[in-house]
């Protein structure tokens, strides 16, 4: 019995939702009295052991160059195996692209119940139940399962990452690797110095910005501020920025500590995406944009007024000329 998480990775880099998971996986098997390990798939350059400081006591590595890109079925797979040797009752995924993806299909081959977008510890004082959110994060439902096995899918930053101390034994698992039905001819990245779906702090800006000619200022406060720029809808839609900057119901769903949004009115479509952000901090001309019942701060102006003056206090703040 134990409690086993998948370890996401990039290029050879474990992603930071992996960290949040690992630490959310730690407290469950604390909860259960029992322990926590971990799977790797693909070749990485990281040092499987050093997160042990996130609690977790074992890594599976399958250190396969096959898996080094992404097959959902093919992953699937490996994990169930990896799952078998770890004895695992609870598998814990973060709520990601490949977490949406692996866990619905693990699921279905391990007859286990699935609870995804899951924002809360699991309530095992009477059974297991788990916190998630529903209808695009506007309500929670706690569900109950029931099931040998559990599944959970952690929303991305919807549990703190908590570092210790400790080392992780990482041992080889020899799983069998089916040959991928996918083959990638190639890999074009998305630009930005802050990948959005792991961003602490995402500055966004919509069509009051009148043009992509002005998304200069946009950029410049995101990179003070260390933050990945996004954008709404009509703005991608108009080729002003890249499709892959899109957030909301139809784009990325984000959970960033920090929304700052510029010139977007809130349509219930952009909320559905944005809603799990800590802080959401608007600024809009128009008083009556939805975008301000959603925010924590709001503040009602011209945005080519703003920005500038707004850019220049978190200079004159952190003594950058």
């Amino acid at each position: 019995m134990s409690v086993l998480v998948y370890i996401d990775t990039a290029d050879g880099h474990v992603k930071k939702s992996s960290l949040e998971v690992l630490t959310y996986g730690a407290k469950v098997a604390e909860q259960l009295g029992t322990s926590v390990e971990g799977v790797v798939l693909g070749t990485t350059t990281e040092d499987l052991s050093a997160l042990g400081k996130y609690g977790v006591k074992k890594i599976h590595h399958v250190a396969n160059e096959a898996l080094n890109n992404f097959d959902a079925q093919v992953f699937t797979k490996v994990i169930a195996q990896a799952a078998e040797a770890s004895g695992a009752t609870v598998i814990v995924f973060s709520n990601n692209l490949s977490g949406k993806a692996i866990a619905p299909r693990l699921s279905v081959r391990l007859k286990a119940g699935l609870v995804s977008g899951a924002v809360a510890l699991p309530d095992t004082s009477n059974g297991f139940t788990v916190k998630k959110n529903v209808f695009s994060g506007k309500a929670f439902a706690n569900i109950a399962v029931s099931t040998q096995v559990k599944i959970i899918a952690l929303n991305p930053n919807a549990y703190q990452t908590i570092a210790g101390e400790g080392t992780a034994e990482v041992v080889a698992l020899n799983a069998a690797v089916d040959a991928a039905k996918i083959k990638v001819t190639n890999v074009t990245k998305a630009s930005g110095e802050v990948p959005l779906a792991e961003a602490d702090v995402v500055v966004s800006a919509g069509r009051g910005l009148k043009g992509p000619e002005n998304w200069g200022m946009v950029e410049e406060l995101a990179k003070l501020l260390h933050a990945a720029t996004a954008c709404s809808r009509p703005v991608a839609d108009a080729h002003w920025r890249p499709h892959n900057e899109h957030v909301g119901q139809t784009g990325v769903a984000i959970a960033p500590n920090l929304y700052i949004a510029i010139g977007i009115s809130g349509a219930i479509q952009h909320l559905a995406g944005v809603n799990r952000s800590k802080v959401i901090v608007v600024i809009n001309k128009d008083p009556e944009a939805p975008f301000f019942k959603a925010a924590d701060y709001g503040i009602v102006g011209d945005a080519f007024e703003i920005i500038p003056k707004f850019t220049a206090a978190i200079k004159k703040l952190k003594g950058v000329a």
